[in-house]
């Protein structure tokens, strides 16, 4: 039986393209301090172009929940999927992160017969796929899932603070800001906090002491 660090390099070696639709995949919420990370996978719709795709990073809020929108009418195809704080603490981030990928392909209506995934490693899949470092800004289709994973992450991230509002969520989005590590230190953490991250960890020993 073929190991996934096998799967992945024999995916990563493969120079031709294979038959069929292409998907791109983009993930967003591997820094954070809190909440899952958030995978999406888009098959584009080449009778229906979408202007203004980039790399969700590179937009503002109005411009990535306007194309949100326009994505998931105009795509022929687009799954959106997660690995919960849980998963990250169990597995690691880098690992939950390639099960999310893997789930929003699966997830797909359609499957691809090609699969493009920002970055620099693969999660395992029995579809032909490939890397692309920078693919968020020059992949169309990675551009769009890279925005359809930010904006539900964002809106997740949202109600998170809607429950929690002293922590700030609405602003930092979970990640490691001197407001959030205020917070941390004054309430201690949720259970959306990432334990295995280490402020978060450093939080809980010195709170156990």
């Amino acid at each position: 039986m073929r190991s996934k660090k096998f799967l992945q390099a024999e995916q990563a070696r493969f120079a031709w393209d294979g038959p069929g639709l292409v998907a791109g995949v983009d993930e967003a919420g591997r820094g954070p301090l809190a909440g899952p990370v958030v995978a999406a996978a888009v098959i584009l719709d080449d009778r229906a172009p979408i202007h203004g795709l980039a790399d969700s990073k590179k937009l503002t809020a109005r411009q990535r929940d306007r194309l949100y929108d326009e994505i998931r009418a105009k795509a022929l195809c687009c799954s959106v999927a997660h690995a919960s704080v849980d998963e990250i603490d169990a597995l690691n981030i880098l690992q939950a992160t390639l099960l999310a990928m893997r789930r929003a392909v699966q997830g797909l209506r359609l499957k691809p017969g090609k699969v493009l995934v920002d970055g620099n490693r693969l999660p395992a899949l029995d579809i032909l796929a490939e890397a692309v470092v920078g693919g968020d800004a020059t992949v169309k289709a990675i551009s769009a899932a890279s925005i359809l994973a930010k904006v539900t992450r964002d809106r997740l991230l949202q109600e998170l603070h809607e429950r929690h509002p002293d922590y700030g969520f609405d602003r930092h989005k979970g990640y490691g800001t001197a407001q959030h590590l205020d917070a941390l230190r004054r309430l201690g953490p949720l259970p959306e906090h990432r334990r295995s991250f280490a402020p978060v960890a450093h939080m809980l020993a010195s709170l156990s002491r």
